[in-house]
């Protein structure tokens, strides 16, 4: 006889294929000796549905929105972008657990009252350092990454849109030399960061491979340096995706 299922529900939204849970997949669902989630992935490109209307996130615990080559507000190319934010909006205001990656945290911004724009600096690729802001060191998040990484760690990147305006009453929690929010909080405890806690090294490779060389040779770096400095960093990341996970786990089940 099978145990019953326990645990937060995860409601995940997957942009693209190329583009999932990578290290926080296991991280999520736990293991034997450590409690986890239930994950309920949505693949809109491929078709799946998005929840929608008052009770959207009715029975989810927490809302995790990835990453994806498209723009946060090309709704034509990618429809279902209306509804991601929406429940992005919904988890700000209702209280529920919330971290949206890359282009999910530039979603966040805007379904919230922010600004995304094409960044002016350019593509932000690579492994770069990321810092916390004052803020940022007393938030649950970043100070956690804080006290496990300290206040400067490395963090994967690859976007080309920025977040350019906060959301009213959003909180800043970290930064970087090229864009300034890398990280923010809207509510309680719905989180947005710039960089890729979740993206597996192989995946980042590729990613650099097809879209970024001249980004890299610009600042005299290369895929081949980037494939380096990322295997020098791999307890590093791990470690990273695990304070993610483990945080937005702790908020996914807390009181509302």
């Amino acid at each position: 006889m099978s145990a019953p299922l326990t645990g937060p529900v995860l409601l995940v939204v997957e942009h693209e294929d190329g583009c999932g849970l990578g290290r926080l997949q296991p991280l999520l669902v736990g293991s034997a000796t450590a409690a986890g989630g239930r994950l309920d992935v949505r693949r809109p490109w491929a078709g799946d549905p998005l929840p929608s209307g008052p009770g959207a996130l009715d029975g989810v615990d927490a809302l995790v929105v990835l990453g994806g080559q498209v723009a946060a507000w090309d709704d034509e190319v990618a429809p279902w972008l209306p509804a991601t934010r929406a429940l992005l909006a919904a988890a700000a205001s209702g209280g529920v657990a919330a971290l949206g990656l890359c282009l999910g945290a530039q979603l966040l911004a805007l379904a919230t009252g922010g600004r995304v724009e094409p960044g002016a600096a350019g593509a932000e690729a690579g492994l770069l350092e990321v810092r916390a802001t004052p803020a940022g060191r007393a938030d649950a998040l970043v100070g956690a990454v804080v006290a496990s990484c300290g206040e400067r760690w490395l963090a994967p990147q690859a976007h080309g849109d920025a977040v350019t305006e906060l959301p009213p009453d959003a909180e800043l929690l970290a930064t970087s030399d090229l864009y300034r929010v890398q990280a923010l909080r809207v509510g309680e405890r719905a989180w947005g960061v710039q960089y890729h806690p979740e993206v597996l090294t192989s995946d980042l490779l590729a990613w650099l491979q097809e879209w970024h060389t001249a980004v890299l040779a610009g600042r005299g770096s290369s895929v081949e340096a980037e494939r380096a400095a990322l295997a020098a960093a791999e307890p590093h990341l791990a470690q990273l995706a695990a304070v993610h996970a483990r945080v937005l786990l702790d908020a996914a089940g807390g009181p509302r």
